[in-house]
């Protein structure tokens, strides 16, 4: 009997061990050449937000620029809101010899890499003192080709791997993207500092001129692997030009049926019936009214941690913790454990499939802003901010990667860049217009209220993602 249970502890172990061996070995995904690329190529995706955006508000205060003009140029960031409108014609518009050289998404990428080239330097030669219109412009186009940098880029990593590989392309997409952000925030104003030949009180443009042009050429980094990487998907970039033909044809079609019409009417209403109804209509075919529970959650997947977010700075700066330790914590910690949940979160969804790992994103995001109502209740407890952050930016970490996954895994490859910044903007736009009252919320009932109210918003999520999983076995 002895002997019975010592065999049978060792099949017991040599199980587990097994277990464990095949999800270290699930790790080595990241090794492969298509996530490499994409991490590269997420870093130059990140660049750009925080130079048209925070840095830029930096820079603008320090020459002298007044509140309320800074202000209305964060406006700039809407562009990021809008890249739908457009997305029709990065999926569709060939651009003579290069799309059928380099394929039509590799195209835009380098075509928008080299606009980004361009426009960060313009910026750096405008000074807001003399320049500030001159500036702006080139912060919208800045903005305009970062949007359109994304919209190639998701389309080509959703037609670079299957379903099961999209968690970890988001998990070194987002890697790369936060290394950026660092880079386009600490590291901008450590260059800007570095190259200043004036004292730290007296504005001194050069500084920021050469910290510009060193984020123009950083930009080289995604350009590269834009030129040395291989087309996504052969079969689907041979579909994806014979498509374009397809396009063409079905608008000339459309004039020669629409002849009351003048002829330059009948081509614009014409390319807009194939190039942007057309994507909305095969999501619809393919979902029938499951569509209307996939939006759904689309709009509302996010919520719980959106709403917080607008008030965690706030929150920090009222329960007197200070710059420097907020910065730490946020910067050191958030960072980390961000990128360590999406790593994990990319693992996971391989092992565990979408929808579930979709589940327990949502449970954790949910769970985790409790953490905030016990902090707020403690008061100034930076052990206890630690541990808090470093939960939220797993659990956000993990939640992101899961639902890049599941997102990607929506669109028909036909109209994957359409299809994928709609949706990215239905993800927004419910999160983000509730969380304007956050304010109004915190006044009302209190930090740590406040807190619990915004775990409670995640509840619809997690009856919503059973409910779809439910339906999709009905469908199958």
């Amino acid at each position: 009997m002895a002997l019975g249970r010592v065999s049978l502890g060792d099949h017991g172990m040599s199980t587990l061990g097994s277990k464990l061996q095949n999800w270290f070995g699930a790790f080595r995904i990241y090794l492969q050449p298509v996530c490499l690329r994409m991490f590269f190529l997420g870093f130059s995706a990140g660049l750009p937000l925080l130079l048209v955006l925070g840095t830029l508000g930096f820079w603008l205060r320090e020459a002298g620029i007044d509140l309320k003009t800074i202000g209305f140029m964060s406006w700039i960031g809407l562009v990021y809101g809008c890249k739908w409108l457009w997305a029709p014609l990065v999926d569709n518009l060939k651009i003579p010899y290069f799309s059928a050289k380099l394929g039509q998404r590799r195209t835009w990428l380098i075509l928008s890499q080299l606009m980004l080239m361009l426009s960060l330097s313009g910026m750096a030669f405008s000074d807001p003192r003399f320049h500030l219109p001159l500036l702006t412009f080139f912060a919208f186009l800045t903005a305009f080709a970062s949007a359109t940098q994304d919209i190639s880029l998701d389309a080509y990593r959703i037609e670079s791997a299957d379903t099961d590989l999209q968690g970890a392309l988001a998990a070194t997409y987002q890697t790369g993207y936060r290394i950026a952000m660092i880079w386009a925030g600490a590291g901008a104003f450590a260059l800007a500092a570095l190259f200043q030949t004036t004292p730290d009180s007296v504005y001194d443009q050069k500084g920021w001129t050469v910290a510009y042009l060193i984020m123009a050429a950083s930009i080289g980094v995604g350009l590269l692997t834009s030129i040395l990487s291989p087309a996504p998907n052969k079969i689907d970039e041979a579909n994806k030009l014979r498509e374009l033909r397809e396009v063409k044809s079905k608008v000339k079609e459309f004039v020669r049926t629409h002849d009351a019409l003048p002829q330059p009417a009948a081509k614009v209403i014409g390319w807009l019936k194939v190039i942007c109804w057309s994507p909305i209509a095969d999501f619809f075919d393919r979902y029938k009214w499951h569509a209307a529970a996939i939006l759904l959650l689309i709009a509302t997947y996010r919520i719980s941690d959106v709403v917080m977010g607008v008030m965690s700075n706030p929150f920090y700066r009222d329960l007197g913790f200070s710059k420097e330790e907020v910065a730490a914590v946020s910067k050191i910690f958030g960072v980390v454990m961000t990128l360590v949940g999406t790593f994990v979160g990319g693992v996971v969804v391989l092992r565990l499939g979408v929808l579930k790992t979709l589940f327990i994103g949502a449970l954790l995001a949910s769970a985790t802003n409790l953490l905030f109502s016990c902090l707020a209740g403690l008061g100034h407890d930076l052990a206890f901010l630690v541990f808090t952050v470093s939960a939220d930016n797993l659990s956000g970490g993990l939640a992101s990667a899961a639902f890049i996954a599941y997102l990607s895994g929506l669109t028909n490859v036909r109209y994957s860049a359409t299809q994928y910044a709609v949706f990215s903007s239905i993800m927004l736009i419910l999160p983000k217009f509730l969380a304007g009252f956050s304010g109004v919320m915190v006044e009302s009932v209190g930090y740590a209220n406040f807190f619990i109210i915004t775990a409670a918003l995640g509840i619809p999520v997690l009856i919503l993602i059973p409910v779809i999983g439910m339906l999709e076995k009905s469908k199958h």
